[in-house]
């Protein structure tokens, strides 16, 4: 049921929860959580949202044309003509936003979450077992839309503790934050849930790593949907049907923005020439390489594969690398 914002005034402020079948839920800046509708035509500052999540000015376009609302966008909220309801009547510019290319063949932009502050990739030890390059597709996704990234390796229980730094340590070394977990052992929880304070989070990994399982044990009462892993095909189930926007527990600052999980993860709108950038052991590297525009494949004196073949770069990442390149330069 809604509850009017507590000002109960035209233009009140709110952030985007979730939204099915055209009803959006927004949590307004008092604290209400109210549903509302997207108005027909929306005057925005904008003729599409640049990459950098930046708006251009004095546009009006049809929702129809214009509006891919998301999971995370801040709007403004006018009560409806019709009385008692209300209306998404704008949506504020972004500061960041979560994209990648759209999912089955797509050539279009899916904006996974907007104004993110830090991208948590989730995959499990075992059940299903891991495909690291994936793991590296999130975290060139995370790099390419300047989000900084965190990694939560789960269900540690389910093999040796070495082993699981063993798989997961080239991303340490990396740079980036790891968290081993184990949900069914309440292990290493409690440093995730402070790593999600004082900011927005979205979190992702494919289907069946434990999401929902660490978001229900996080946030007592959230009632996320949890599915059993498939023993034929050794994946998850899908859960989550949309991205879900949780405010942290205990009065915390902050939010923890669930998504479905993925199965398959394009990058979007990636120079060629940008991907080395994406890998922060290769970023660190590149202005040694012989060549300013090295590719870091065939060219003479390049300071990456120099440190591939010493091994303080892995070689399995640099694989990955590898094979994204010929992606993208492929198309």
């Amino acid at each position: 049921m809604n509850r009017p914002p507590a000002h109960g005034v035209a233009g009140v402020a709110g952030v985007v929860l979730e939204g099915t079948g055209g009803v959006w839920r927004v949590r307004t800046d008092a604290g209400d959580t109210i549903d509302a509708s997207l108005r027909g035509r929306l005057k925005k500052s904008d003729a599409g949202r640049r990459r950098d999540g930046s708006l251009r000015r004095d546009t009006v376009r049809s929702a129809a044309e214009s509006m891919k609302l998301a999971v995370g966008d801040d709007v403004l909220l006018e009560p409806s003509v019709r009385g008692g309801d209300w209306a998404i009547a704008e949506i504020l510019p972004r500061r960041s936003a979560l994209a990648r290319r759209a999912p089955g063949g797509g050539q279009g932009e899916r904006i996974v979450a907007a104004n993110v502050d830090q991208v948590v990739i989730m995959f499990a030890v075992a059940k299903p077992e891991p495909h690291l390059r994936m793991l590296d597709r999130f975290l060139v996704i995370a790099e390419g839309n300047d989000l900084p990234a965190r990694v939560i390796v789960n269900k540690i229980d389910l093999i040796d503790a070495d082993e699981a730094h063993r798989r997961f340590g080239v991303y340490e070394n990396a740079g980036y934050p790891v968290h081993y977990t184990s949900v069914k052992s309440k292990v290493g929880l409690a440093d995730v849930q402070a790593s999600f304070k004082d900011c927005r989070s979205v979190i992702t990994g494919p289907s069946g790593v434990g999401k929902s399982s660490l978001l229900n044990a996080i946030f007592p009462g959230a009632g996320l949907r949890v599915g059993a892993i498939s023993e034929s095909v050794n994946k998850g189930r899908h859960t989550t049907v949309g991205a879900l926007m949780l405010p942290l527990p205990d009065g915390a600052s902050g939010f923890v923005i669930d998504t479905p999980g993925l199965r398959e993860v394009g990058l979007w709108a990636l120079p060629p020439d940008h991907l080395d950038r994406c890998f922060p052991e290769i970023r660190a590297l590149t202005g040694e390489c012989r060549y300013a525009d090295c590719r870091h494949v065939a060219e003479p004196e390049c300071a990456v594969r120099a440190a591939v073949d010493a091994g303080t770069v892995s070689e399995a990442r640099y694989d990955s690398y590898r094979r994204l390149l010929e992606e993208l330069e492929v198309g």
